[in-house]
């Protein structure tokens, strides 16, 4: 069986590497270099701590077991050639600074508790131990012992040398344009600006730009890029020590208002800077840095940690997240063109949840069990179906 995986991103990558890795005659296909879209323009979050109870936390409980794993084949199958994916388990913390963000909290941590995420509510002297530079009007916090970071590029750059070593072929700089279909309607084929790749099944693992590659294929999907802004200290002594963030940012991934949104997140670096997130506005791929936006990131991380007021900036860099109205990804066949498979609309989460996606997209292509169930992520539920255009 041959398969076309359209993105070389991260969670191209990971479905590339799954697919090859059983038996499947791969190529991947990207209108870039590898890995130079939202895969570096990002933090690399493995996170429980900002998923609601459903479908997209049960699939980032079993992303956590997958990455440990994923990282120990890495290192073994690539030996000394493997990038350092700097994955640590560093924890998260989210805390709030009202008595009334702290009542939410607590609510929000019992139902995640209930849905298996390890979790421990915290007093502010309990979050002060953890965090010593926060700011001293912490009303409570959550510690979350399963968060973790990795480097984004890296780990894209290792799980495409896997499916590489596989078997895989990479095509970049070559964006497709369309599809070719047999005579009942079915994938035969993508075209591109230099010809053609038969393919029995394609793969629309494009990210935010893969609203515009459904359409090109002829089954339009509502992914929208989704811009957000990431501000990069200069290298500083290690005085934060998890990922930490304002109870809001929460809400914010869940929201899905286009006008812009800022909550605080600060987290440390393996390569000693502190990245200031983080931003969500809806304006295209307008990829200009607003000073605005920056200023804004700048004075709510000082908020929370003071230290910071004192802190140089290295750069500031602007990425897009792959939006879909209803907050969960697509992962699975597309029900209009028999061949059409799609993983993407992960929005900030696609780093952590790239390696269980593979597991899952690798299933249904070849019918083995699938590692949780693919119904909630199915590009025809009922909270996409409006969405949808028919097919002509």
């Amino acid at each position: 069986m041959k398969v076309v995986v359209v993105g070389a991103g991260i969670v191209g990558a990971a479905c590339a590497r799954a697919l090859s890795r059983a038996g499947l005659q791969t190529v991947v296909i990207d209108r870039g270099s590898a890995a130079c879209g939202t895969s570096a323009a990002c933090e690399g979050n493995l996170l429980v701590s900002d998923k609601t109870p459903g479908p997209e936390l049960d699939l980032a409980l079993a992303a956590v077991r997958r990455w440990t794993e994923t990282a120990a084949e890495l290192l073994d199958e690539l030996g000394p050639a493997a990038p350092d994916l700097e994955l640590l388990h560093k924890g998260g913390l989210v805390v709030s600074r009202t008595d009334s963000g702290a009542v939410a909290l607590r609510s929000f941590t019992a139902g995640q508790r209930a849905s298996g995420v390890r979790v421990d509510d915290l007093t502010p002297a309990d979050a002060h131990s953890l965090e010593p530079a926060l700011a001293p009007d912490v009303t409570g916090a959550a510690h979350y012992p399963q968060d973790a970071q990795l480097q984004p590029t890296a780990a894209a750059e290792a799980l495409l040398a896997s499916a590489r070593r596989a078997g895989a072929v990479v095509h970049t700089h070559e964006r497709v344009t369309g599809l070719l279909r047999r005579a009942d309607g079915s994938a035969r084929a993508v075209r591109t600006e230099r010809g053609h790749h038969e393919a029995d099944v394609v793969l629309n693992a494009a990210g935010p730009w893969a609203g515009e590659l459904a359409a090109a294929l002829g089954a339009p999907l509502p992914v929208l890029p989704r811009r957000g802004m990431v501000l990069v200290t200069t290298r500083m002594p290690q005085v934060v020590r998890h990922k930490v963030y304002d109870a809001d940012y929460v809400g914010a991934t869940q929201s899905g208002d286009a006008d812009l949104q800022t909550s605080t997140v600060v987290e440390s670096t393996a390569a000693g800077t502190i990245l200031i997130g983080s931003s969500r506005e809806r304006v295209g791929f307008d990829d200009r840095i607003d000073v605005d936006v920056a200023a804004a990131l700048a004075a709510k991380a000082v908020a929370l940690f003071p230290f910071l007021r004192e802190a140089q900036l290295l750069r500031a860099y602007v990425g897009f997240r792959p939006y879909l109205p209803d907050h969960l990804p697509v992962i699975g066949p597309d029900p209009r063109v028999p061949g059409l498979l799609h993983a993407t609309g992960h929005e900030g989460a696609g780093i952590g949840l790239s390696v269980v996606t593979a597991d899952l997209v690798a299933a249904l292509v070849t019918g083995a069990d699938p590692v949780l169930d693919p119904t909630p992520f199915a590009a025809d539920r009922p909270s996409l179906a409006p969405h949808l255009e028919v097919v002509a």
